[in-house]
């Protein structure tokens, strides 16, 4: 006589097509919260957070940033809430994460152009591993802003190499966010100095079209 196959038992609804998808954001703190749960799972769901927009779970992805499998899962989740705890979730691990996971956090900090972390930043650019040091400075420029371009400007003069290309690089980006905000006075200021005697060339060559686009465009319809 043969036997009847019995049905496989149905999945839990994270684990099931699109279950997280559905998730509120409790669910998907529960999931990053619970150590029984699958890595993959956690990474669903801070894109899931990400997406939420979910300010209640900050704690649950800041406890992953220092996690080298999840902690760019974590970023992806806090970068799009607009909650001031999640800039500071990312300030925190500042003095205690090294390498690409830092340079993630940096990265993350740029992108929601957190002025706070300026200071932080600013002595970065400064450090024994170089590619913090870039991440720095471009950070700094994504951020943009009277503190962040004075702290660039000093370092152009004090540092060497590629890490004073990046420098460069960031200062002249502080320049064209100076241009759409309207500060065209500062903008060529800025360009100016960038265009120095003993600039990395890349940049003099940036800092000069950019002045001579300026100049030239005095009196056309903007």
């Amino acid at each position: 006589m043969q036997q009847k196959t019995q049905p496989a038992p149905a999945p839990p609804p994270e684990f099931q097509e699109g279950g997280i998808a559905r998730m509120d954001a409790a669910a998907l703190i529960g999931i990053l919260t619970d150590a029984g749960s699958p890595e993959f799972q956690k990474a669903k769901a801070c894109q899931r957070i990400g997406e939420l927009g979910a300010k209640e779970a900050v704690p649950a992805l800041a406890s992953l940033l220092g996690n080298e499998r999840l902690g760019t899962y974590a970023r992806y989740g806090l970068e799009p809430i607009a909650d001031p705890t999640a800039d500071e979730a990312l300030r925190a691990p500042l003095p205690k994460l090294k390498g690409n996971l830092l340079i993630g956090v940096i990265n993350s900090i740029g992108k929601r152009r957190d002025a706070q972390a300026g200071p932080a930043l600013a002595k970065m650019i400064y450090g024994a591993d170089p590619y913090v040091a870039r991440a720095a400075a471009a950070a700094l420029g994504n951020i943009g802003g009277v503190s962040a371009i004075e702290d660039l400007q000093a370092a152009l003069a004090k540092t060497q190499g590629m890490t004073r290309m990046a420098v460069a690089d960031a200062g002249l980006l502080c320049a064209e966010r100076l241009l759409a905000e309207g500060e065209r006075d500062r903008a060529l200021a800025l360009y100016a100095s960038l265009n120095a005697a003993g600039m990395p060339e890349p940049a003099r060559l940036a800092a000069m079209s950019g002045i001579i686009r300026e100049e030239t465009s005095i009196g056309r319809p903007r």
